[in-house]
């Protein structure tokens, strides 16, 4: 049950958008689909990185605070309700210009370690899925790979589809992050029952 929860909320977070995405899709507007592979690919190091110190730091937290992972599936549980939240309430549209010399490795690399939701993504998986049920090097390390991978495929796929899943989403927006919402909030809710 929690190796299916990890993957439903990798999914939710990675596939929804968010600056990784937002961006990847207009590099690839902008500069076509294989410039924004560099992009993209920082994207996934960068994630890699952040779960491997989020990994080590919940483990450390919870071998010498045990009660630290209720706090860690509380503090997650509500990040999802807020992401839920954030999904159907009005959103107000920004439209600013990204300049193309981003579009590079580095740049998705180092996004990760400032955007709010990459940074929460890490931390909730580790401390809500992973730390608490896990405590082998191996399987905690497969599992970053695993969530490393899915948020690898969100940024790419928004990428590979940027335009298509844009006019879609456009189109079929309210009912999309309608059913989104309601998929974090079964998340959330089921964190405390496993």
């Amino acid at each position: 049950m929690h190796l299916l929860n990890l993957v439903v909320y990798a999914i939710i977070a990675s596939f929804t958008p968010g600056p990784n995405n937002l961006m990847s899709l207009y590099f690839a507007t902008q500069s076509g689909f294989k410039k924004t592979l560099r992009f993209v690919s920082g994207v996934g190091l960068g994630f890699l990185i952040l779960l491997s110190i989020s990994a080590f730091l919940n483990s450390t937290l919870a071998s010498y605070f045990p009660k630290v992972e209720l706090l860690m599936k509380i503090i997650g549980a509500l990040y999802m309700l807020y992401l839920a939240y954030k999904m159907v309430a009005p959103a107000k549209k920004n439209a600013k210009s990204i300049n193309n010399e981003w579009n590079n490795t580095k740049t998705g690399m180092l996004l990760q370690f400032v955007n709010p939701k990459g940074v929460l993504y890490s931390i909730t998986i580790m401390g809500t899925f992973v730390t608490p049920y896990y405590h082998a090097f191996p399987i905690i390390f497969s599992l970053i790979l695993l969530t490393t991978f899915i948020a690898f495929l969100g940024t790419l796929t928004w990428s590979i589809f940027g335009s298509v899943l844009k006019a879609w989403i456009s189109e079929h927006e309210r009912a999309f992050n309608i059913t989104m919402a309601l998929l974090l909030v079964y998340t959330a809710i089921s964190i405390f029952f496993s």
